[in-house]
């Protein structure tokens, strides 16, 4: 009876023991409103909103919180709010395709987004446990490490899941004075200051005393000094030769994302193509007959990724079409097409023909839009064969080909999603490409905030490698791209349209970002790692003690 009686009371005490922790780890209604006001306030500073400042102050109420009461589980709970109800809110657009071409009833596909913008939103969990870790060892002090923390997990979310739509550094790609510092650590290092100013603001109202003050605002002149001086060190090149420039003639068709279902709806869209390009060169004068490609107007045709499904190599009409119009025209032709690939795959690929109609390059998208072009999921796993049929099943490519383009120019060429991947950009500008072209399509997505956090995607890459991007998308945003971040003579949404640039001929140094890559944000991952792992070394010990 007594052993009984004694295992009750140890299941009594358990029960107790985990009631008054969960009642510790568990946030008051306090915390959960700052979570939820941090996520909308980042939500609010993304496209469409435009309300990109508020990034400058929306991760204050979370910070306030962690550091008044630094307790770890509490913070990862909050933090993971924070980030799930963030990416849930900016990045809702993902529904729209599951709507309107997969046929699925809305209150279902709003559910399908939860499970990843609960993956996601773990990053900024982590960051939150980490920040909470490094203040309960160190105190608020520790806080000012939030710029790192944030960092590294951002480099640690691309690493992981393969995406970084969305960091912090994007809310701002339409003020160029402000990310003109990605030329130095990226995305990142605009992340790091936009979280620089958060945390110091939070230290500053936690602490409320004259020194933390002082530190406080010697930390934002600092801030401030090197985004100045970083715009006033940028100097752009205005070529060596004025007279020698590039001619693009960029096309958006506008082509509808419904199933072509006939053959002559195919010509009707394929004669759009034809007839708009033809319109926009008859408005440019062509070159010299007996010049070369090496000419003072050389002249390149850019058609974007679209669901015409062009095959360059198997469709002999098709081929013979688009390489008799460049003769004629006397332009070269860059368009996105499907080609065979080893094993019977098929590669998603930009082809560029030359101004006698021959094919001279092939870039072979390397980055592929999981769930579109392929399924992250094992073949043997039921239903993975159903889903690759609906959605596509392309191969990656593996080579970072630049493609000659006007007077011994180099331009790198990257296929929509692949302008949320700074590498992919970086490795063709350190390969030697002098400019760089982005063909892609978001009509799948509609017309919602993807387009313009798309665009911000790659004004982040001409940033970076201070290098012009030319974007042509099939329904907007079409654009230019300076290397200071100025985005020129953009197109609406959803119409069709033809934007003619002349690039004058420029040869930019490359930026540290370019030659050294992600080291800033490897060096932020360092720094976490280390304070976390002395953050639990401290916690333990302490732990230890008051046993």
């Amino acid at each position: 009876m007594s052993a009984v009686s004694a295992t009750s009371r140890q299941r009594v005490s358990w029960i107790r023991t985990v009631a008054s922790r969960a009642e510790v780890e568990t946030p008051a209604l306090v915390d959960w409103a700052a979570a939820v006001g941090t996520a909308l306030l980042l939500i609010l500073s993304f496209p469409d909103f435009d309300l990109a400042p508020l990034a400058w102050v929306g991760l204050i109420p979370l910070l306030v919180v962690i550091a008044r009461h630094p307790n770890p589980v509490r913070a990862l709970i909050l933090g993971w709010t924070t980030g799930t109800i963030f990416f849930y809110g900016s990045c809702y657009w993902l529904t729209y395709s599951m709507i309107h071409y997969g046929g699925l009833p809305a209150v279902v596909a709003y559910l399908l987004l939860i499970p990843g913008a609960l993956l996601v939103g773990l990053f900024p969990g982590l960051f939150a446990l980490v920040l909470a870790l490094a203040i309960r060892s160190w105190g608020l002090k520790a806080l000012l490490l939030a710029p790192l923390i944030w960092v590294a997990t951002e480099y640690a979310r691309l690493g992981v899941t393969g995406q970084l739509w969305n960091a912090m550094g994007y809310s701002q790609a339409y003020y160029p004075s402000l990310i003109e510092t990605a030329r130095l650590g990226g995305v990142y290092a605009v992340s790091f200051l936009i979280v620089t100013v958060n945390s110091t603001i939070g230290f500053a109202l936690t602490k409320r005393t004259p020194g933390g003050l002082l530190i406080a605002l010697v930390i934002l002149m600092l801030c401030g000094a090197i985004i100045v001086n970083e715009h006033f060190n940028h100097v752009i090149d205005s070529g060596s030769d004025s007279h020698r420039h590039l001619t693009i003639i960029a096309l958006q068709p506008n082509v509808p994302m419904q199933l072509v279902k006939t053959t002559e709806e195919m010509e009707q869209l394929f004669e759009r193509h034809l007839t708009m390009t033809t319109q926009a060169l008859n408005s440019e004068p062509a070159p010299d007959s007996a010049a070369s490609s090496i000419s003072a107007s050389a002249r390149l045709v850019i058609w974007p990724e679209s669901p015409m499904n062009f095959t360059y190599i198997s469709d002999e009409k098709f081929k013979q079409t688009v390489s008799q119009f460049a003769i004629d025209n006397r332009t070269a032709l860059l368009f996105n097409t499907q080609e065979p690939a080893p094993a019977g795959g098929t590669y998603n690929s930009a082809v560029l023909i030359n101004e006698k109609g021959r094919m001279i390059s092939q870039y072979d998208k390397i980055r592929l839009l999981p769930f579109g072009e392929y399924v992250p999921l094992p073949r043997w796993l039921p239903g993975a064969s159903l889903i690759t049929a609906i959605v596509g099943d392309f191969t990656p490519g593996s080579n970072y080909t630049l493609m000659p383009v006007g007077d011994n120019r180099k331009a790198g060429v990257f296929i929509c999603i692949e302008s949320a991947y700074p590498s992919i950009a970086r490795t063709m500008t350190k390969g030697g490409a002098d400019a760089l072209i982005n063909i892609s399509n978001d009509g799948y997505l509609g017309p919602t905030a993807v387009m313009r956090q798309h665009l911000a995607n790659a004004v982040f890459r001409a940033v970076e490698n201070d290098r012009t991007v030319v974007r042509v998308t099939n329904s907007g945003i079409t654009a230019l791209i300076l290397g200071d971040g100025r985005i020129l003579d953009q197109t609406k949404g959803f119409e069709p349209d033809v934007r003619v640039w002349r690039l004058s001929e420029s040869f930019n140094a490359d930026t540290f970002y370019t030659k050294h890559g992600d080291l800033f944000a490897m060096f932020c991952l360092a720094v976490t790692t280390v304070t976390a792992i002395f953050a639990f070394m401290v916690r333990r010990k302490e732990s230890t003690n008051l046993r």
